[in-house]
């Protein structure tokens, strides 16, 4: 609105000698007024110069001169204070609405006498004579400096708001609390694959039955909005234009008027498919066989569970089948892991097309295999599904045109008579199936409780190793490797036994399977790593000729990806020197995938210690192999040698393998030498080295020492 403007002079009249009183209260009002106002008053003349002719006491504050040094350009003229480069801008507008008889409102720089430059507002209008000539121009000028700036900073924050709110990659929204865009961001059109956001806000008049795919979603962000006023991380599964859905995860606030009424919503949106498709996949890479694509034995668990609680609700049994393929381990070490995984998928896909929608099929590991039959009356049911399995698997399998003869045994448990939880049930499976197998397998074995020992022994056995760790209860025993060239021993094999606090000295073969199948044989095989290489050291140290000692590594604990570290961590921990340390790994598990092997082998190669292939002879491997494996010795498996001074074939077997190995300059060592007649076929053959009962069984360390303190076994 355009302040008032005062006529301060009119046609210049001459001073008179006297005043009156009222003309002298009269000034000094205007004086008080215009002193007070924050700006600067003023009355200029009309011509090119706009000179002063008045200016009021706001003058020094707001351009650094006092008044009487504008006044009539005494000083400087106020064309002069104008910025340059907004004078001829202002000069134009102040004309422009002079000569339309209007006021005039405008805005632009000044320059102070200490040189600063503010921004003031400028408002004018033009005074006319008695007869109704412009005369003068009378005006208001204010510093405007901290509006100006506080808008600059204002857009400025809203042109980066703008910049943000534009070319965020995350997609911005504003919502009425019915469920309309208000205001949208190009992301989230691209999120929602619409060209652009105005074209997203036109189509989308009903996000609940338009966007969300479960509708129930909108309800339920509504509902947290009331609550809480916000939501953080909803996740939700919406459409887009062209029909598809994706996952988004919003996160949003209600924004409430004074009242507290709530006006619209306001947010952000991430596109979160292809994190929600990695979770899936993680889920069920979780409960599923990598191989097969069958549950594994958590998803399996589950299953069980669920079957026997519907059962108990349905007064239903369900049976619980555990399917082992036989001579598996034969296919795969003989033919390789690759035509042994083939098999074991068409093992899936045999028994999945034998079972009903409602059962299940799943993969324990290896060849392992269970199925859980659901919703079942009787015994006789259950037996014609188990037949048909027989039946089905039985049939021969052609792979890369070979023909293959296939069985399977298998034992089954029931719910409820046999346990009425899922670890009963599969161990009641389990040991039926043992059952079965010993019964000749390409059978079905029920469990009875009578099976209830067996189960209980494996259990007690498993707890009883735990517990054999814990207790320093596992002993190292040593057989030599003796030089057949002059009788010296050369090295030594470590064996584990176990010292039983009730069942005295145990063999290895009655608890290394139950070891390998509870996981256990990793801190076993590290115990006896560890400690082979401690009593290796003690007998240098006591001054002993140096020799090597082997130890031999579970397919299990190979596979292990610290075995190295572990190997490094018992060489350093004895100070033993890696050259008297050699690894043995049976012939059959070098072969399962030679490329991942080689790689293992070369870093352990790498430390300086020995390699050797155990039971050579055995696992019907190609020999193509052998050569690329960097191995130290080939030692001849104890079935060849027990005869090979009575059977040609045995003889024959053991002199090709002594010829291979020297060939490819390897060191030869024949296992389970207990006649002279074996001794001396294999000395006249050039076998390297020999070991077996006939020079020593496996024997204490104290033993062993004293065998060291000998040296020559042999004379």
């Amino acid at each position: 609105m355009t302040l008032p403007f005062l006529n301060i002079v009119k046609d210049r009249p001459q001073p008179s000698s006297r005043k009156s009183t009222g003309d002298l209260n009269t000034t000094r009002l205007i004086n008080t007024i215009t002193s007070d106002l924050v700006g600067m008053i003023y009355r200029c003349s009309i011509d090119d110069l706009g000179t002063m002719e008045f200016v009021s006491e706001g003058c020094l504050k707001l351009t650094g001169y006092r008044p009487d040094e504008l006044i009539f350009d005494n000083r400087i003229s106020y064309g002069q204070i104008t910025h340059p480069d907004d004078l001829e801008r202002v000069n134009s507008a102040i004309h422009a609405a002079l000569s339309a008889d209007n006021t005039y409102d405008t805005e632009y720089r000044i320059i102070r006498a200490d040189g600063s430059i503010r921004w003031v507002s400028e408002r004018g209008v033009g005074v006319f004579g008695a007869n109704g000539e412009r005369i003068a121009i009378e005006g208001f000028i204010q510093d405007i400096t901290d509006r100006i700036t506080t808008n600059k900073a204002l857009h400025e924050a809203l042109r980066r708001y703008r910049s943000i709110f534009e070319n965020a990659t995350e997609g911005i929204f504003q919502t009425t609390p019915n469920g309309r865009y208000i205001d949208a961001n190009p992301a989230l059109a691209r999120i929602y694959n619409y060209p652009t956001p105005e074209a997203m806000i036109v189509a989308l008049q009903d996000i609940q039955h338009q966007l969300y795919v479960n509708q129930s979603r909108r309800d339920e962000f509504v509902r947290l909005m009331f609550e809480h006023g916000n939501v953080r991380n909803f996740e939700s599964q919406v459409y887009r234009q062209d029909g598809s859905s994706i996952w988004i995860s919003e996160n949003a606030r209600a924004v409430k008027d004074t009242n507290g009424a709530v006006q619209f919503y306001e947010g952000t949106v991430v596109d979160i498919t292809e994190r929600k498709y990695h979770e899936e996949e993680l889920r069920y890479q979780a409960s599923h066989d990598i191989l097969t694509g069958l549950p594994n034995r958590m998803l399996l668990m589950d299953r069980i569970e669920r079957a026997i609680s519907r059962a108990k609700r349905e007064e239903q049994k369900v049976a619980v089948v555990f399917v082992d393929l036989d001579h598996f381990k034969l296919i795969n070490d003989s033919l390789g892991h690759h035509v042994g995984d083939r098999l074991l998928l068409e093992m899936a896909s045999r028994l999945s097309s034998c079972i009903r929608s409602q059962d299940t099929v799943a993969r324990l590991g290896g060849d392992e295999f269970v199925l859980v039959l659901t919703e079942q009356s009787d015994e006789p049911g259950v037996i014609h599904i188990i037949r048909r399995l027989l039946e089905v698997i039985a049939h021969p399998w052609i792979d890369e045109g070979h023909e293959y003869s296939l069985s399977c045994s298998i034992g089954v448990s029931c719910f409820p008579c046999d346990g009425n939880t899922a670890d009963t049930l599969l161990q009641c499976a389990d040991a039926a199936m043992y059952e079965a197998k010993d019964a000749g397998r390409n059978t079905f074995h029920f469990y009875t409780p009578a099976l209830n020992q067996t189960v209980t022994e494996r259990l007690e056995l498993a707890n009883d190793l735990r517990r054999a760790l814990e207790r320093d209860e596992f002993r190292v025993f040593y057989q030599p490797r003796v030089s057949v060239a002059d009788g010296r021993i050369v090295g030594a094999e470590a064996l584990i036994r176990w010292q039983h606090p009730e069942k005295g000295l145990i063999a290895p073969d009655s608890f290394i399977p139950t070891a390998e199948e509870s996981g256990l044989i990793v801190p076993i095989g590290q115990w006896i790593l560890n400690e082979a290489c401690r009593q290796n050291r003690a007998w240098q140290d006591a001054g002993l000729p140096p020799i090597s000692i082997s130890v031999n590594l579970s397919p299990i604990q190979f596979r292990q990806p610290g075995l190295v570290d572990a190997v490094i961590g018992a060489l350093s921990q004895s100070e033993l020197a890696a050259k008297y340390l050699e690894l043995e790994l049976t012939e059959s598990f070098f072969m399962q995938d030679a490329e991942r092997i080689n790689v293992a082998i070369t870093a352990l190669k790498g430390l300086g210690v020995a390699l050797a292939i155990d039971d050579f002879g055995t696992g019907y491997s190609s020999l193509s192999y052998l050569k690329r494996f960097p191995v130290n010795h080939l030692k001849i498996d104890k079935s060849f040698v027990l005869e090979i001074d009575t059977n040609p074939d045995d003889a024959a077997i053991v002199r090709a393998i002594i010829t291979l190995g020297h060939e490819l300059g390897l060191q030869v060592v024949a296992e389970g030498v207990e006649t002279q007649a074996n001794y001396e076929f294999l000395k006249q053959h050039h076998c390297d080295e020999i070991q077996g009962y006939y020079f020593s069984r496996p024997v204490p360390a104290p033993t062993m020492e004293l065998q060291l303190q000998k040296m020559t076994v042999i004379a």
